[in-house]
């Protein structure tokens, strides 16, 4: 009888496992798709500055050290 119990007791354990597993599963996959409309996002917003400091005729003169250093 013992034996039975402890099958149950996996059973039940298995499937909470199961059952997580699968909320994890559409975590990490809602998650992706957040991450990717967000890089899609950057990439716009990128494009847009880019393109604006073109306009402009803005050159970037990177991290150059002032002078006095």
């Amino acid at each position: 009888m013992q034996n039975d119990d402890q099958i149950v007791e996996l059973q039940i354990k298995i499937a909470f496992q199961e059952d997580l597993i699968q909320e994890l599963n559409e975590t990490v996959i809602s998650q992706q798709a957040q991450i990717d409309r967000l890089n899609k996002a950057f990439s716009m917003i990128n494009d847009r500055i880019t393109s604006v400091c073109e306009e402009i005729g803005y050159v970037n003169q990177g991290e150059e050290i002032p002078p006095h250093y």
